[in-house]
């Protein structure tokens, strides 16, 4: 870790969010002053409202399309919608939202002399023709589909992060995610682990598209945010892109019998049609990311569920949607 760390400001983008929430947690534990920003189309205040008495967290609702001004000498840029229920809600502006609020907080970065890390994406490699993808793969993508506006929105983004460090030498650091999940996700957000956990746990069918033979690899949230922030550390000088993401590889109907045999739910499969452009294939060579900065994922998946199930029941019993299951109640086994 960076020697400074205790008197870094930092700048979180999309700091209420899912992703954004666990890694403001984990500035703070590491003495940074944390400047959350957040225009709430997706994040949540709830998300953060246990830091909001931190002496060092400061919340701000703000649109990242619109420049900002701020004394940071951190930037992590998480803002943007990063489900297809959410990105596709309004594709116009997740475009913008990748691409000028790129820009904006490269231009920020450029005057605070500030090193940025750019939350970039899997989803640039598109239906993958190479298995597993590594970084020098530039990727299968539909420029016109519905997704697109994600995938080549975050595409133009490191596009003008490698730009500003050609042009302007601007410190960048890009982060290609890979599947993330944990506590906080959103029930409603569409993706694979919480649309399961909630079907699940509500004894409804659990939707498979697809034949669900199509593989994903799962990285649970705490390790993502270590890896994010080893990355951003890193004296290493590199400034990627880097795949950060868990290597082991489950089809998505092994991910359903799993969430099943976890929650002793009765739920059955059930059956629809794939959707346009979903990859067939995505699993991360980390090789570069535990040569550069020693990262690897430690939480396994049944670990990493266990946690998920307990914090998505909560959210089902409270909501008085459907039944509860004896062990997904109090403290997931170690």
């Amino acid at each position: 870790m960076h020697s400074d760390s205790a008197r870094q400001r930092v700048l979180v983008t999309g700091g209420a969010g899912f992703l954004g929430s666990h890694l403001c947690e984990l500035l703070l534990s590491e003495g940074c002053e944390v400047l959350c920003v957040d225009d709430f189309s997706t994040g949540a205040r709830h998300n953060v409202e246990h830091l909001l008495g931190h002496p060092r967290f400061r919340l701000m609702t703000h649109d990242v399309t619109v420049p900002l001004d701020a004394h940071v000498n951190r930037i992590y840029n998480l803002a943007c919608p990063a489900s297809p229920v959410h990105y596709q809600r309004d594709p116009v502006q997740t475009t913008k939202t990748c691409v000028l609020g790129a820009l904006n907080m490269l231009a920020l970065a450029r005057r605070e002399g500030a090193r940025i890390l750019q939350a970039s994406t899997s989803e640039v490699y598109g239906d993958p023709q190479m298995h597993p993808q590594h970084e020098s793969y530039w990727g299968n993508v539909n420029p016109i589909g519905i997704r697109s506006c994600y995938d080549e929105g975050k595409r133009c983004a490191e596009s003008l992060f490698f730009d500003y460090h050609r042009q302007h030498d601007v410190d960048i650091r890009v982060a290609r995610i890979f599947n993330t999940y944990g506590p906080r996700m959103d029930p409603q957000d569409g993706r694979v682990v919480s649309n399961f956990i909630v079907q699940a746990l509500r004894g409804e069918p659990l939707m498979v598209y697809g034949d669900g033979l199509q593989t994903r690899s799962f990285c649970f949230v705490d390790d993502m945010v270590t890896g994010l922030h080893q990355f951003m550390e890193a004296d290493s000088g590199g400034t990627g892109p880097v795949n950060i993401g868990n290597p082991h590889e489950f089809t998505v109907r092994d991910l359903a019998g799993l969430i099943i045999e976890l929650t002793g739910s009765s739920s059955k499969l059930a059956f629809s049609a794939l959707p346009s452009d979903d990859p067939t294939q995505r699993r991360p060579d980390v090789s570069n990311a535990e040569r550069m900065f020693c990262w690897k994922p430690r939480v396994s998946l049944v670990q990493g569920l266990e946690r998920t199930i307990v914090h998505l029941a909560r959210l089902t019993a409270s909501a008085g949607s459907g039944p509860s299951f004896p062990n997904v109640h109090g403290t997931p086994r170690p």
